[in-house]
């Protein structure tokens, strides 16, 4: 969010309700710990000036892309990531855009309609199971989303399991401290203790980077390979 919306942008607001009213079936609007007034959260996750503290194209240049792979976009939301993603894969690469508010999808959908963007497929996920295809994705990116995100362990076994042969998870967040953007300090995972979940998990820290302000950019592999022999 640009300079001169970052003081007044902070997201400061308790986590809200979960949505009353849910259909049969479909999650309710403001579940998952996302706001109850998803027009506004919308409107903060696409706001021009989060480039300014969130580096998307620094961040997409030190994921590596190559054209043709697969990548996951865990918690999508309404696309900031997924469009440069699909756009470093190219159009013979892919790109599943994950989130469980079917409302915040159909602005996803909106959005690549518009742009023209044919190689993003949105995939309304649940909670236990984010409805991947085992071993196809050469990357899994998750950016401001774990501390969504229960069950720390279970969660980060099942996108192994989404994972391709070399494949990587790639996880970035708000540091556990005050900072001008980002979700109260009291919500957020520090970083030591989402690597013990990604210990846990059986992943191992390959890489970090530096450069984003106010988040932390982890880089995990398996451990060991295992055979996908079905969902965790």
């Amino acid at each position: 969010m640009a300079s001169t919306h970052l003081a007044r942008r902070r997201e400061t607001t308790k986590h809200p309700r979960r949505g009353r009213g849910k259909r049969r079936g479909r999650p309710a609007v403001g579940s998952y710990g996302n706001p109850a007034d998803l027009e506004a959260f919308i409107e903060r996750q696409m706001d021009p000036g989060r480039a300014a503290w969130q580096k998307p194209d620094r961040v997409v240049r030190a994921l590596g892309l190559r054209r043709g792979q697969v990548v996951a976009d865990v918690g999508a939301g309404p696309g900031f990531f997924s469009s440069r993603l699909a756009r470093a894969v190219g159009p013979g690469g892919h790109v599943y855009a994950v989130d469980p508010e079917p409302a915040v999808l159909d602005v996803l959908r909106a959005r690549l309609a518009r742009s023209r963007i044919r190689n993003v497929t949105p995939v309304l996920g649940r909670a236990d199971d984010l409805l991947l295809p085992a071993g196809r994705c050469d990357l899994v990116l998750i950016v401001n989303a774990c501390h969504h995100v229960r069950g720390g362990p279970a969660f980060l076994r099942r996108l192994t399991w989404a994972l391709a042969r070399g494949g990587r998870i790639v996880n970035i967040d708000f540091e556990k401290r005050e900072t001008p953007v980002g979700p109260p300090v009291e919500h957020r995972v520090a970083r030591e203790a989402f690597l013990r979940q990604a210990r846990r998990a059986g992943l191992a820290t390959v890489a970090e980077r530096g450069f984003l302000p106010y988040q932390y950019f982890v880089v995990l592999r398996p451990r060991r390979k295992t055979g996908v022999v079905g969902r965790p």
